[in-house]
């Protein structure tokens, strides 16, 4: 494989801050003993920690130095001269103070990225809706493979946490509204932070909802009109009938809201008032992805919907794999009739 191939599957995992164990140690090893003089590990380090992007928004500084450590050890069982740009990038990180927030970019099939401030702890402010979990980068990537069903409508997301899915469809498949929902006052801040960080500038708020526009090209889809975001706090279970009738969604999209039994009533409570809160009587397109960490909770779901009366079948897997995961997750997408 040639240098160039290799470092961007370094930079693809070290930009979406990977586990470690993911990247192609071994094979780099083999590079380095084969070609010791070669620029390899300086376009590694070039594509990943120094990239400009990770210059900007950098993965945490753990996660830095644990990488930048493994490099080193990499390359010191080989032959190759110091590369003393490797270990004056290493100095300057164990410099860098640890934050409770870090940055994780991850690159879409239009070249464009996204870029997402999350916690560096998976439970953090009392929730856990701070971090990324698999099923959103698993619904994205259902979503740019399907983008007509998004294109030119508008789409309400339930659970929205930090944005990643939302980002994603605004930036890929065109559609007319997105509107991100949580509940969560720390988790709504942070969404609106990573609105901001991926080009789109919030109006003043102006009503329970805050909307946003996209000021430039970098949240452009290509040869469309810049779609316009909402951020709406929504409780599922003290949502008022006014609130439901300001949102009229073609689309409902969410990502791993089943995982506690006790929301699920709540959540299907909610999707029965949407369905006859549109203006015109016709029910939105409900689709929900989720990780099935205990089959009796994905039972229980599909129970609760039976006995509601919304019907429901699970979506084939998409074929595409566009984000990267530590492990494949067990990840199904519901499409539910409400």
């Amino acid at each position: 494989m040639a240098e160039s191939g290799l470092g961007r599957r370094f930079q693809r995992r070290f930009l979406a801050a990977r586990h470690l164990r993911s990247f192609p140690w071994q094979e780099l090893e083999q590079n380095l003993r084969a070609r010791p003089d070669s620029p390899l590990l300086a376009d590694i380090l070039h594509q990943t920690v120094l990239h400009p992007l990770c210059v900007r928004y950098p993965p945490s500084t753990k996660y830095r130095r644990c990488f930048l450590t493994e490099l080193i050890k990499k390359h010191e069982s080989t032959a190759a001269e110091p590369l003393d740009e490797l270990y004056d990038t290493l100095a300057g990180v164990l410099n860098e103070e640890e934050s409770t927030h870090c940055y994780k970019n991850y690159l879409l099939p239009t070249g464009e990225c996204v870029t997402l401030s999350e916690s560096v702890a998976i439970v953090s402010g009392g929730t856990t809706g701070l971090v990324t979990w698999d099923a959103a980068l698993h619904l994205a990537e259902w979503a740019i493979e399907n983008s007509v069903v998004f294109r030119n409508r508008t789409v309400l997301e339930l659970g929205s946490g930090i944005g990643f899915t939302g980002i994603s469809i605004c930036k890929t498949c065109s559609p007319k509204t997105y509107i991100f929902s949580d509940h969560h006052h720390c988790v709504l801040k942070q969404l609106t932070e990573n609105i901001h960080l991926n080009g789109f500038v919030l109006e003043p708020e102006t009503s329970p909802c805050i909307q946003a526009e996209s000021p430039g090209p970098e949240a452009e889809a290509v040869n469309d009109p810049k779609p316009k975001l909402i951020v709406a706090e929504l409780d599922w279970g003290s949502v008022t009938d006014k609130q439901l009738l300001d949102l009229q969604p073609d689309v409902i999209v969410a990502a791993d809201v089943v995982y506690d039994p006790e929301i699920t009533s709540a959540l299907i409570g909610m999707l029965q008032k949407l369905s006859t809160s549109r203006a015109d009587r016709k029910p939105p397109e409900v689709y929900i992805a989720f990780t099935i960490r205990n089959p009796d909770t994905y039972h229980l779901f599909q129970a609760e919907l039976d006995r509601a009366g919304i019907g429901w079948q699970i979506i084939p897997a998409h074929s595409s794999s566009i984000f990267l995961y530590d492990t494949q997750p067990d990840v199904t997408v519901l499409q539910l009739f409400v």
